[in-house]
C-alpha cells in the first residue's frame, strides 16, 4: 500500500515538498504496514459491535494517505482506552466534485451502503460510521487486511457464494465502481467490499467486474434476503437512508429491489452505460 506520510497533512491535502524521502523511495512515499502499528496493550474488536464502538469513540492517529485513491483517503490507527485497530478516514472536505453526483455526498453514500449491507446480513461492507475527524466530518471505516495469497485478477472470476452475494448487493445499491481492488478476500473466506461513494444514483449506473451471473436466476438465499430487504426499505431502513440520500434515490433503491424480485434474475448490462469500471483494478 503506497501512502504519503505527513504528520501535518495540510488543509489542501497536498504532499509537503520538504518532507524527507524514505530510504526505500525518492518521491516522499513508502509502503504502510498497518499490522505494524503499535497499539500498546489495547485489544482488537472482538465483533462488529465493538468495532462500531471503536469507530465512534476512538481517537484517530493518522499515519498516511493512499495516493491512488480518487478522493482523499487517509489511513491511521484508532484507539480507545481498551480497543484499537486501523481505519480508513475519508473527510467530506477531500471529496472530488463529480458531474453526476452532488458535492459532499460521498461519505453519506458510504454509510448508506453499510446500512444496506447490515440489513442483508451479508456483511459486505466493513463496520463504518460518520463522525468528525482531524479534517472534519467524514466516513471512518475499519481497515481490513486481506489475504495476501489471493490473486485478485483470478479471484474476481471465481464462482463463489461470497462474490455472488456481492453482485446482488451491488445491483441493489447501484454500484458504479466495483473494481477488483474494491473486493477484499479474507483468510477465513469472507469477502468485504469497499469504496461505495458512487452508489445509489437515481439513474442506472451499475458498473462491475461481477457479471458472471448476469441473467441467471437468483439463489433462494438471495430471494429471501431481498424479500426482507424490501420490507425494511419501506420502514426503518428507508428512514435511515433518507438521512443521507434524496427521496428519489431511496425510491429508486426500493424499485431496484422490487425489480430483482419480479424478474428473479441477476441484472444484465443495459448497454446505456459502460458495464465495466475503468480501470478494472
Amino acid at each position: 500500500m503506497d501512502a504519503f506520510l505527513d504528520g501535518d497533512l495540510d488543509d489542501e491535502f497536498e504532499p509537503d515538498d520538504d518532507e524527507p524521502d524514505d530510504e526505500d523511495a525518492d518521491d516522499g512515499t513508502r509502503s504502510l504496514d498497518t499490522l505494524g502499528f503499535d497499539h500498546g496493550d489495547r485489544r482488537r474488536p472482538a465483533d462488529d459491535a465493538e468495532a462500531q464502538t471503536l469507530l465512534r469513540d476512538g481517537v484517530l492517529d493518522l499515519e498516511g494517505r493512499l495516493l491512488d485513491a480518487s478522493n482523499v483517503t487517509l489511513i491511521g490507527a484508532i484507539r480507545t482506552d481498551e480497543l484499537a485497530g486501523e481505519c480508513v478516514y475519508k473527510p467530506v472536505a477531500g471529496e472530488r466534485p463529480l458531474w453526476d453526483f452532488p458535492d459532499g455526498t460521498l461519505a453519506g453514500r458510504e454509510i448508506s451502503a453499510y446500512l444496506v449491507s447490515e440489513a442483508t446480513g451479508w456483511r459486505v461492507v466493513p463496520p463504518t460510521v460518520l463522525r468528525d475527524g482531524p479534517f472534519g466530518h467524514g466516513m471512518v471505516q475499519l481497515w481490513q487486511n486481506g489475504d495476501p495469497e489471493v490473486e485478485l485478477t483470478r479471484f474476481v472470476k471465481a464462482d463463489v457464494p461470497e462474490l455472488r452475494r456481492m453482485a446482488v448487493f451491488d445491483a441493489v445499491v447501484n454500484n458504479a465502481d466495483r473494481k477488483g481492488g474494491h473486493m477484499i478476500p479474507m483468510a477465513d473466506g469472507h469477502v468485504y467490499g469497499v469504496d461505495h461513494g458512487i452508489c445509489f444514483s437515481a439513474d442506472p449506473k451499475l458498473r462491475t467486474l461481477l457479471w458472471r451471473w448476469a441473467g441467471k436466476p437468483l439463489t433462494e438465499e438471495a430471494v429471501e434476503v431481498l424479500t426482507r430487504l424490501q420490507e425494511q426499505l419501506m420502514g426503518d431502513l428507508g428512514e435511515q437512508l433518507h438521512e443521507h440520500l434524496t427521496r428519489r434515490e431511496v425510491r429508486r433503491t426500493q424499485q431496484r429491489v422490487a425489480d430483482l424480485l419480479r424478474t428473479g434474475r441477476h441484472p444484465e448490462p443495459s448497454g446505456d452505460w459502460p458495464a465495466l469500471p475503468w480501470p478494472p483494478f
